[in-house]
């Protein structure tokens, strides 16, 4: 929901840190990697119960995840390097909410399990649309250019990211934070379907 807000906000910033960092002949999919393991070093963090450098990491790796795009909007995108975007992030998106799990799990199993339950169902809506919509040649701009189809809900990355850090700021408050995100997934995933089925007919 807030991704196109957020997306011509920070774009100028990456810019011009994605330049500087490709004039070094360091690759988007070297970020790519880079950013995967900072994210999983922030899950491991959570599950330590260092929430503050958790989510000192987890922000590192959101900014990464930016600059390898803006990194490869210069240099020429890559099919396998929009493919291993999208699996590495969502591998972080699993990991986070997994430390929060291990930091407490008599507090926070039942709620992470859903959370990660949530993703799962929306990451399938929006990849199997995305799917069938290039078999279909479809395109859209929505999110700018991507290497997929984008569809938009009221959980997109942006939504994803205030609720981490809230996560990493009020970890006593996990388990009702994250039933409430998950809410909002399983919601957008229900939406995304009812979008698909409009346009595909």
């Amino acid at each position: 929901m807030l991704d196109g807000w957020a997306k011509t906000r920070i774009d100028p910033l990456l810019e011009v840190v994605a330049a500087r960092v490709a004039d070094r002949g360091i690759s988007a999919n070297q970020v790519t990697v880079a950013s995967w393991a900072i994210g999983l070093a922030a899950a491991t963090a959570i599950a330590l119960e260092w929430f503050w450098v958790g989510l000192a990491l987890f922000l590192l790796n959101r900014m990464g995840d930016g600059l390898d795009g803006a990194i490869a909007r210069l240099k020429g995108s890559t099919a396998f390097g929009g493919y291993l975007d999208i699996v590495l992030d969502f591998a972080v998106y699993g990991a986070v909410p997994l430390g929060f799990i291990l930091a407490d799990p008599g507090a926070n199993a039942l709620a992470g399990a859903v959370l990660v339950v949530s993703f799962y169902v929306n990451g399938a809506s929006f990849l199997a649309f995305s799917a069938v919509a290039a078999r279909l040649g479809m395109e859209t701009r929505v999110r700018g250019p991507k290497s997929i189809y984008f569809t938009t809900g009221l959980a997109e990355g942006t939504e994803t990211i205030l609720f981490f850090i809230l996560f990493c700021l009020f970890p006593q408050w996990f388990a009702p934070l994250a039933l409430a995100f998950a809410a909002m997934c399983f919601w957008t995933a229900f939406w995304r379907v009812l979008e698909a089925r409009r346009l595909i007919r």
